[in-house]
């Protein structure tokens, strides 16, 4: 049986980590909080935006947009966004095994898939296994528009140089504080939803012309999606740290009740030694 001192110090070992994970239950709620907002907000412009570009792409020949033009797929490009942190249970793993699935999948497809990891974890799992083009770390800590839109626009320079034929891009999408749900959304090239039934579509003045709005608006597009993307991926690591911090505190409460409960029969014990070994000496003095 372990001794008193170690059960104590294990006691304290578990009551000290358990102050750690509560305190960055707090400031994974309250960062949560701020990143469900801006994904909330985000929504919308994303979602309206691309039935603009829908409805443009729809009456205007978008052959001539090199974002639009369908080519023989010979290279892929995969952008992964993981975490720069850990601790928030298995976001990053399962992102990261979803990777290797979408690779293992598409491997006849395509000659070559690269992949693109935008945060730590996933570059430090991916980066032994498949052919790395491009790694961008501390992105997510203070995310931005114009990063993405940095971003964005390097992934849109290296398709137009044909670098590669299709751009994929995999994240976690926001759907709870429980649940994330792992997206896979196809950037490049751009392909307008052919809908199911004919709408009404009113007769617009465009100025300045079509042509021009559609070279305005692709580039646009493929900023805000990646945008969002970050977004999501954000508030869904947030979420998840949440979730597995609340579950290590609630480990961590039992494991202090079990050590407790131990530590008091390890006492009890070592008290009724003593008192044996006192009866003991006394019986035998009187003897």
């Amino acid at each position: 049986m372990a001794s008193l001192k170690s059960i104590k110090k294990r006691i304290v070992s578990v009551k000290n980590t358990r102050q750690i994970t509560k305190a960055m239950k707090m400031v994974s709620a309250a960062k949560l909080r701020r990143a469900q907002e801006n994904v909330v907000a985000a929504r919308p412009y994303a979602k309206k935006l691309g039935e603009v570009l829908q409805r443009l792409a729809k009456s205007q020949d978008g052959s001539e947009s090199p974002l639009m033009q369908q080519r023989l797929s010979q290279k892929a490009l995969l952008i992964v966004v993981t975490s720069d942190r850990g601790l928030c249970g298995g976001f990053n793993a399962n992102i990261c095994k979803a990777a290797e699935r979408f690779i293992k999948e598409k491997k006849a497809e395509f000659a070559e898939i690269s992949v693109t990891t935008i945060g730590r974890k996933g570059y430090e799992f991916l980066k032994s296994r498949q052919n790395i083009h491009k790694n961008y770390g501390n992105v997510l800590a203070h995310l931005s528009y114009p990063t993405a839109a940095l971003l964005a626009q390097e992934v849109i320079e290296g398709y137009i140089a044909e670098e590669y034929d299709e751009v994929y891009l995999l994240f976690n999408a926001f759907k709870s504080v429980m649940s994330q749900d792992i997206t896979l959304e196809k950037l490049l090239p751009i392909a307008p939803e052919a809908s199911s039934t004919e709408e009404y579509a009113p007769e617009y003045i465009y100025e300045p012309s079509k042509g021009e709005l559609l070279a305005e608006l692709l580039p646009k597009h493929i900023e805000v999606q990646v945008f969002k993307a970050l977004l999501e991926s954000v508030a869904s690591e947030h979420g998840a740290r949440m979730t597995a911090m609340d579950s290590a505190s609630k480990n961590a409460t039992e494991m202090i009740g079990k050590l407790t409960l131990q530590y008091n029969r390890a006492r009890q014990a070592a008290i009724t030694t003593e008192l044996m070994e006192i009866i003991s000496g006394a019986e035998s003095i009187k003897g």
